[in-house]
C-alpha cells in the first residue's frame, strides 16, 4: 500500500511543479490554488507512505521521481528541449532510485 501512496504523492507533486510554473509567481489566482492544494494532497499521501518507507528513502523517491515526470511531462507538453544531457540525469537518477529502494529493503 505505502508504494501507491508514494505513487498517488509523486503524480501529485508534478502537478505542484507544473501548477507553480503557471501560477508566475503566484500572480494567477487559479493557478496557484492549484499549487497550494496539489502541494497539500502530495504531502499528505507522502506522509502515508513514510509509515512503512525510511524518512530519507521515501523522500528521496518522491523528490526524484517527480523531477523526472516534471522533466517529462515538460518536454511532451511544454514545448522544453529534452536534450542528452537531461536523458542522461534522468538515467542517473533512476539508477540511483533504484539503489536507495534496493539498500532500503536490505
Amino acid at each position: 500500500m505505502s508504494w501507491l501512496y508514494l505513487s498517488i504523492a509523486v503524480i501529485f507533486e508534478i502537478a505542484v511543479g507544473i501548477s507553480a510554473g503557471k501560477a508566475q509567481g503566484f500572480t494567477r489566482l487559479w493557478w496557484s490554488v492549484a499549487t497550494l492544494v496539489s502541494g497539500g494532497i502530495a504531502t499528505f499521501f507522502l506522509s502515508l507512505a513514510l509509515l512503512t518507507f525510511d524518512v530519507g528513502v521515501g523522500y528521496a523517491l518522491w523528490t526524484s521521481l517527480a523531477g523526472v515526470g516534471i522533466v517529462i511531462l515538460g518536454a511532451l507538453f511544454l514545448s522544453q528541449k529534452l536534450t542528452w544531457k537531461k536523458l542522461l540525469g534522468i538515467g542517473v537518477v533512476i539508477v540511483g532510485v533504484v539503489g536507495l529502494n534496493l539498500a532500503g529493503t536490505a
